[in-house]
């Protein structure tokens, strides 16, 4: 197969111009694992773990629905270095709380399901995680890996390579957390501008899929807020109602200031034409789009 007859997801959705606003999957809790060698296609369940160590950490992650992403430095390493991992939480109050542990021994492990009965700690800075897991889809290779580099290259101490984190057609995707935000469609360039923005406490629409704590229809409100009066800062929008009327969607946004105070937005739903989201998978899907009918500050 020739490089022209390739089909790469990433790009066929960025020809297509699918919206990404309303894709970040939902998501309270992150747990992060160290690991450098090659990442199996289905990531941490792949890896080949002591049995007690591996259900243990599964089972602790199910109970509180964390998501368990295999993550690396971007580079080569030494294999001696002393592995890391962590367990990242978006409270309810929006505050991130993290939890960091070290592991040479499958066994060390085990210390995660603790960390996972425990609210962790404030005053970490956020983790920015770089999907690049090629195994899974090869897009998240190709257009992450370079994010990767670029962003490491400023923020050496912030940025991981991670396993897939959803929506390979949004590749390259980043995910802040314990922030809980996901941006999509990034290269190098256009990556080190928004995290950039985001770490200094601006979130724009443009490259903006969503708020891993909002639904989709939620996530997409916010998104044309920041679209329409410009951007804001993480929990400078808070959902105060949402109504569905059909494939109508009202919902309505306090603002901190100097955004407004209120921010009514109606969206329609409506099922995109089938056609084919992943490399991997040769079959098609529709994928639900939010489009902005009506938006009103106050």
């Amino acid at each position: 197969m020739t490089a022209a007859e390739r089909f790469s997801c990433a790009e066929a959705a960025r020809g297509r111009g699918d919206p990404m606003a309303g894709t970040a999957p939902r998501g309270f809790v992150w747990v992060l694992i160290e690991h450098r060698g090659g990442w199996p296609v289905n990531g941490f369940d792949g890896l080949d773990l002591e049995p007690g160590t591996k259900a243990l950490v599964f089972a602790a992650a199910q109970a509180v629905r964390a998501r368990v992403l295999l993550v690396r430095r971007h580079g080569r390493r030494s294999e001696e270095e002393t592995r890391r991992w962590a367990v990242l939480r978006h409270g309810p109050d929006g505050a991130g709380r993290q939890q960091w542990g070290t592991w040479d021994r499958d066994e060390d492990l085990a210390e995660i399901a603790t960390a996972l009965s425990t609210p962790g700690q404030l005053g970490h800075p956020p983790v920015v995680l770089v999907c690049a897991h090629g195994q899974h889809d090869p897009c998240c290779a190709v257009h992450g890996r370079p994010v990767a580099r670029a962003l490491s290259e400023h923020w050496p101490e912030l940025v991981w390579e991670c396993a897939h984190v959803g929506g390979d057609r949004f590749a390259g995707n980043v995910v802040i957390a314990p922030d809980g935000v996901y941006y999509g469609g990034l290269d190098a360039e256009s990556s080190v501008d928004v995290i950039g923005e985001h770490l200094a406490g601006r979130v724009h629409a443009e490259h903006l899929r969503g708020y891993t704590d909002l639904t989709p229809p939620q996530q997409a409100a916010v998104a044309a807020a920041l679209g329409h009066f410009g951007p804001a800062g993480r929990t400078d929008y808070t959902v105060a109602e949402t109504s569905r009327h059909g494939d109508r969607w009202r919902i309505r946004l306090v603002g901190r200031p100097p955004h407004p105070g209120r921010v009514d937005v109606e969206l329609q739903a409506h099922h995109a034409p089938p056609c084919r989201l992943t490399c991997r998978g040769p079959a098609t899907s529709s994928a639900v789009v939010y489009e902005l009918t009506a938006i009103r500050g106050a």
